[in-house]
């Protein structure tokens, strides 16, 4: 099902945050136009804009020199038709360059207008430069996760602050943005700040604290190594299990089929904690971890494995949801992605054509702008367009 066929974005960002809502709200249904500049002259180098094996479904490209007048007229004209805009630059550079809410929104007053950044468009830290992990750093996530053997804070196993804070943020912030348009008519101007998203993935620490004094350290609560049977343990082949066993009838049946009963009547008592993480730590270390697995995560336990990234595409129950697809490459031939994934996303698809990153939709897309093809010509010719 393709809730959102009909609407139209014209994506300006590059990696990031931006590009993980531009695939989500195509997965969704929406017409993508994403705009790279212009490859410099005798350049070989790999555009990271274009280049990924997972990118461009549903989403058509072309290149644009922003510097150039003509290049910021294209831009100007193309937004005068599409719903969505999109950017990532640092705060206050799409004014600069002409293509800001201002400049697009004359032109497209119902137009709504994203811009993805790391800390914000304005604040002290506005214009900071920075990645995923200054983000979770700057949230408090990484102060509330594990710790290295040196003491430090873990290095996070995926781009959550991209991804969730960011990425997410920005889908649900324009999809919010649409409807209200549909009831009015009026556009929007959103400010989708990455470090902002993560204070909402850290919203049950944060409010704790603000309500209690009460800071979440790595051990201190439930969701944080502070129980037993809530956390990681090694099996006998050097894999791991994942146990969150935290209701008391989960509790129970994880005791009882662990043999370790006497634990049952003790989940919240301190002084048992670490004689249970031992027990529990032994016992897991007697097995496999797909023989826990098979013992366990069906019977009431909250418990899972550990999987490596192979063995997530591998995983039955993944492959039963449909959670990836084939797409097919001029080079590299036939492979598979994920595929759309989202609640309401078509998860049944045709295999993907995935175009080379020199590919793109120009002509085609300027056209149907209303473009001239003498003068699509004339601005290809000029260095403007590719």
């Amino acid at each position: 099902m393709t809730f959102l066929e009909g609407f139209s974005v014209l994506d300006l960002a590059s990696v990031g945050p931006a590009a993980r809502a531009s695939r989500i709200l195509a997965d969704f249904g929406m017409q993508i136009i994403k705009v790279a500049p212009v490859a410099a002259k005798g350049s070989k180098q790999v555009d990271p804009v274009f280049h990924a094996y997972g990118a461009g479904r549903g989403t058509r490209r072309l290149r644009v020199d922003l510097k150039s007048d003509a290049g910021r007229d294209v831009i100007q004209r193309l937004a005068a038709k599409v719903d969505v805009v999109i950017e990532s630059y640092r705060p206050g550079v799409a004014a600069r360059l002409g293509v800001g809410y201002a400049e697009l929104a004359a032109r497209n007053p119902k137009l709504v207008y994203c811009s993805t950044s790391g800390y914000g468009q304005d604040g002290p830290a506005a214009q900071w430069v920075g990645h995923d992990i200054n983000y979770l750093a700057m949230s408090g996530f990484l102060a509330c996760s594990g710790r290295d053997a040196a003491g430090r804070p873990a290095m996070p196993g995926a781009t959550v602050a991209d991804g969730a804070g960011g990425g997410m943020q920005a889908a649900m912030s324009i999809l919010a943005a649409l409807l209200r348009r549909d009831r009015n008519g009026e556009g929007a101007y959103l400010d989708v700040a990455i470090t902002d998203g993560m204070l909402n993935l850290m919203s049950l620490y944060l409010d704790q604290y603000l309500a209690t004094g009460e800071d979440t350290q790595p051990g201190s609560g439930i969701l944080t190594g502070k129980y037993a049977w809530y956390g990681v343990y090694t099996t006998s082949d050097g894999k791991h299990l994942s146990v969150g066993a935290i209701e008391a009838h989960f509790f129970r049946n994880l005791c009882r089929l662990l043999d370790l009963e006497a634990f049952a009547a003790h989940q919240y008592d301190a002084d048992k904690q670490d004689d249970m993480r031992t027990a529990f730590a032994q016992r897991f270390l007697t097995r496999r971890r797909d023989e826990w697995v098979a013992l366990l995560a069906g019977a009431d336990t909250c418990v899972a494995p550990v999987l490596s990234i192979p063995e997530v595409t591998a995983h039955p129950q993944l492959r039963a949801r449909n959670a990836f697809m084939q797409a097919d490459h001029p080079q590299h031939g036939t492979f598979e992605q994920l595929g759309p994934i989202l609640a309401g996303s078509e998860r049944r698809q045709p295999p993907h054509r995935v175009t080379p990153s020199s590919t793109t939709d120009t002509d085609a897309i300027l056209g149907e702008a209303g473009f001239p093809a003498q003068q699509i010509a004339e601005l290809r010719a000029a260095g403007c367009i590719e």
